[in-house]
């Protein structure tokens, strides 16, 4: 609803319709699960591309987070892919993590991005598994299979004649913790047992 695409959840409205994948309401958790592996933790960087609108909403929920928990943040506004370098050269020896907001142009330079991060030393944390495969460390998101298949049921209806601005936007059900234990050794980092009995798969 705050980025303006639906009226709300119950009535969309207009002519669009289906399932919200609730990544900037997630972001205060994320920042919450960095905390438990660097306990220490004082400076975030954030990475967003400043051109998606949805990230900017992101980047606005994970800036609030991290000062609930008093911690501060260093804001990396990416427009494109030529940006991500110098980016992590402003950052050099300041922040202590990295947090990634889902994107299509950081999607599409997620390996570039860990490689950097691990360089710096950056546990970094991410929206979706494809993110933790390309070496990030820690991922936490709605389960995209499971809406993939949930939207199948939207398609039938509309074909059968629903109108789309009549169905209620979904909200995910089921959500994944995935922690890439390779990445987390390339770091030193020792990930609290807590922490691993919650993961939902651990990548080595």
């Amino acid at each position: 609803m705050a980025n303006g695409i639906v009226a709300s959840l119950a009535r969309p409205g207009g002519n669009v319709t289906g399932m919200s994948v609730q990544s900037d309401e997630l972001a205060g958790k994320r920042i919450e699960i960095l905390r438990e592996v660097v306990p220490s933790l004082r400076r975030v960087a954030i990475l967003a591309n400043v051109d998606n609108p949805l990230s900017v909403l992101e980047l606005g929920e994970v800036q609030a987070a991290a000062r609930t928990l008093n911690v501060e943040v260093d804001t990396l506004e990416i427009r494109r892919a030529e940006d991500i370098t110098h980016a992590f050269e402003a950052i050099k020896g300041r922040a202590e993590a990295l947090y990634v907001c889902p994107d299509g142009l950081l999607n599409a330079n997620r390996i570039r991005i860990n490689t950097l991060a691990l360089g710096a030393r950056l546990p970094t944390m991410h929206g979706y598994r494809d993110y933790v495969e390309a070496a990030g460390l820690i991922a936490y998101g709605a389960n995209l299979p499971d809406l993939y298949r949930r939207s199948a049921d939207y398609v039938d209806r509309i074909l059968r004649g629903a109108n789309p601005g009549d169905i209620p936007v979904e909200q995910p059900i089921k959500f994944d913790l995935i922690i890439n234990l390779t990445t987390a050794k390339a770091l030193s980092l020792t990930i609290p047992e807590s922490l691993l009995l919650r993961a939902d798969e651990l990548i080595e």
